[in-house]
């Protein structure tokens, strides 16, 4: 940025987004380091030897099961752990992580004075100082009590006593942090008045970056990334890009909720826009790449008969019901298609037409039911955002809108967390004039109404999700040894 001449001295606040589910791991003497960063060399040089762990663990890490276990016990079991933190124990979350870390490590954990999120790793160095970590990056962690916004005292003991002061005391995701640092003023020009405002995680860096409020819903697929960066500065801000259902590779949901209620299967989060509400994430495996396969076999590979074997066929398809788990889904555990009549039989085939409209039935059917059993609700003013590949078509997003019985929308989102970042970042650096998140979002471009639900759809979408519920409890009942 400074090689083509961009002109630090205008950023007011800076904030960003991390990687969830990463932990840093600073060695004592580390603070000390930051404090005294000097301008003339890089970040790099000057802090190699501030971690007193090297390999640090991250979202990919599935190793963690004993201690997951752990932590269930301590919470009083899965149910109980997924009513504190938001999420049943997840081996890939933070808390069962740094567990596995001290007993595993513990001359290197012994070395440690501060654990950072990846998120709030970023914004230390920005601060000069270590960072909080915010509500909402924190509650991917299997730590933080979402409604009280405190570590859990319980799950702090059976992950590793002591472990509040390792992390710190969490914070609201719109807080000011303070200024950057000396060094960030000295080597790039910025103001000595900017600000730093807590970063969080990529996902709830996407929300904000989709604008969605309270009832709306999202169904996207954003990349991952290991944290992007987003300014505010005192110029207009940029074209705005929405999101989102995400309908990529796998199908995303995220939701706005009012009221959290955690289940064993999707995670809640605190929201990163309004720390007193919640958001809702669902992660679907077998989102567009089942959809190309059943377009090849039953469309001839072509996207416009896909289409067209919507269009010919009644909304509820004969009270025909499909599951399509290509691969083990996430949310339910299941594996294999299942195809069911208007009676619940179980039937080996059906027409093309009438397959490709269970299929994309079935799946947002899912979408909707495990979004509702975590708090989400349609409510008057609800609406469906939806991005990715499918989102381009029509038909596909007729069907969406007809399950949820609300409209859709769709915009251009190419890297949601990190327009939600730079959202965000004005939004704490004005939030003390009282100017609200949507405030000062009302000149950034609406996404584009695509489809409305059909008048009759309520009727018919009704019975059919409290059938497929009761048809999905039945296929997970035979799965189960």
């Amino acid at each position: 940025m400074r090689e083509a001449g961009f002109d630090f001295s205008r950023v007011r606040a800076l904030s960003g987004s991390g990687q969830q589910h990463g932990s840093v791991y600073w060695k004592k003497g580390a603070a000390a380091v930051l404090r005294g960063l000097r301008s003339q060399h890089g970040l790099g040089r000057q802090l190699q030897d501030c971690f007193s762990v090297r390999d640090c663990p991250v979202w990919m890490d599935s190793s963690s099961g004993p201690q997951c276990e752990r932590l269930q016990r301590a919470a009083g079991g899965a149910d109980k752990l997924a009513d504190i933190t938001g999420s049943r124990a997840y081996e890939r979350f933070t808390g069962s992580q740094i567990a596995k870390m001290r007993e595993g490590h513990p001359r290197e954990f012994q070395d440690t004075e501060r654990i950072s999120l990846v998120s709030s790793f970023a914004a230390s160095l920005f601060l000069g100082a270590y960072a909080a970590i915010d509500y909402s990056d924190g509650s991917g962690m299997n730590l933080l009590d979402i409604r009280s916004k405190k570590w859990n005292e319980a799950l702090l003991e059976a992950a590793c006593p002591g472990l509040d002061v390792l992390l710190g005391t969490p914070l609201p995701s719109a807080s000011v942090l303070g200024a950057v640092s000396s060094y960030w003023v000295r080597r790039f020009g910025f103001s000595e008045a900017c600000q730093v405002v807590a970063f969080t995680g990529d996902n709830p860096a996407s929300l904000a970056g989709m604008k969605l409020r309270q009832g709306d819903l999202a169904v996207s697929a954003p990349e991952r990334q290991l944290f992007s960066n987003g300014v505010s500065i005192g110029t207009p801000l940029p074209p705005a890009r929405v999101s989102q259902v995400s309908l990529g590779t796998s199908d995303t949901v995220f939701a706005w909720l009012r009221h959290a209620r955690p289940a064993l299967e999707g995670h809640v989060f605190v929201n990163p826009v309004d720390w007193r509400q919640f958001m809702a994430l669902l992660c679907f495996k077998n989102g567009s790449l089942t959809r190309e396969r059943l377009r090849n076999r039953c469309a001839d590979a072509s996207w416009e008969r896909f289409s067209a074997a919507l269009r010919q066929t009644p909304l509820g398809n004969h009270g025909y019901i499909g599951f399509y788990f290509d691969v083990m889904e996430i949310t339910p555990p299941a594996v294999g298609v299942h195809l069911f009549d208007a009676d619940d039989n179980e039937v080996s085939s059906v027409s093309a037409q009438v397959e490709v409209r269970a299929l994309v039935e079935g799946q947002f059917l899912s979408r909707r039911l495990h979004a509702e059993r975590l708090g989400y609700s349609i409510i008057p003013g609800t609406r469906i955002l939806a991005t990715g590949g499918a989102s381009r078509n029509k038909d596909i997003l007729q069907v969406l809108s007809d399950v949820f019985n609300a409209p859709v929308y769709t915009a251009d989102v190419s890297d949601s967390a990190c327009l939600g970042s730079a959202y965000r970042a004005l939004h704490g650096a004005l939030q003390q004039s009282g100017v609200s998140f949507f405030d000062i979002l009302k000149k950034a471009p609406e996404a584009q109404l695509a489809a409305t639900p059909q008048p009759h759809a309520p009727q018919v979408y009704c019975e059919m999700l409290q059938r497929y519920g009761r048809l999905e409890e039945k296929i997970l009942q035979e799965l189960r040894p």
